[in-house]
Formats: C-alpha cells, sequence, structure tokens
C-alpha cells in the first residue's frame, strides 16, 4: 500500500476543522474515492480541487502548488 504524506495531512486538516474526505464528497455530489484519488495527485478534478480548498480555507493554487502553473510560466533553462 502506498502512503501519501500530504493526503494523510490533508484528511488530519480536514478532521480538525469539522469535515472529512466522505463530507466533501458528499457536499459536492461525487465518490468519497474521487475525492481521494484527486487529492493524492493520482487524478485532477478543478472542482474537487476548490472544495478541498475551501474547506481548509486556502485556494487550490497554495494547496496544491506542484498542480498549478507559476504566474511566471514554466522556467526556460536552455537560455
Amino acid at each position: 500500500m502506498t502512503v501519501y504524506p500530504a493526503h494523510e495531512r490533508l484528511k488530519m486538516e480536514l478532521r480538525l476543522r469539522g469535515t472529512s474526505i466522505s463530507g466533501i464528497a458528499a457536499r459536492i455530489g461525487v465518490l468519497p474515492a474521487s475525492v481521494t484519488l484527486a487529492s493524492q495527485g493520482l487524478r485532477r478534478s478543478r472542482r474537487i480541487e476548490e472544495a478541498l480548498a475551501e474547506a481548509l480555507g486556502t485556494t487550490p493554487e497554495r494547496l496544491f502548488p506542484d498542480r498549478y502553473a507559476t504566474e511566471e510560466g514554466p522556467t526556460d533553462r536552455h537560455s
């Protein structure tokens, strides 16, 4: 079984705020497995990422910085 530390931290933060992966799933009408896959980074869903970020009082870009391009855009290392 693969462990995703960032996903485990996210679940803990949700619990501290009185919700859960299942709670998020129910609120937006998707399966808990879909929320888990998005949280783990195995699937992308802007709607799920936004719901998770909202529950944690942040933005998807801050919650999942590796999934969103920076404002500067990609860097060209060959210049």
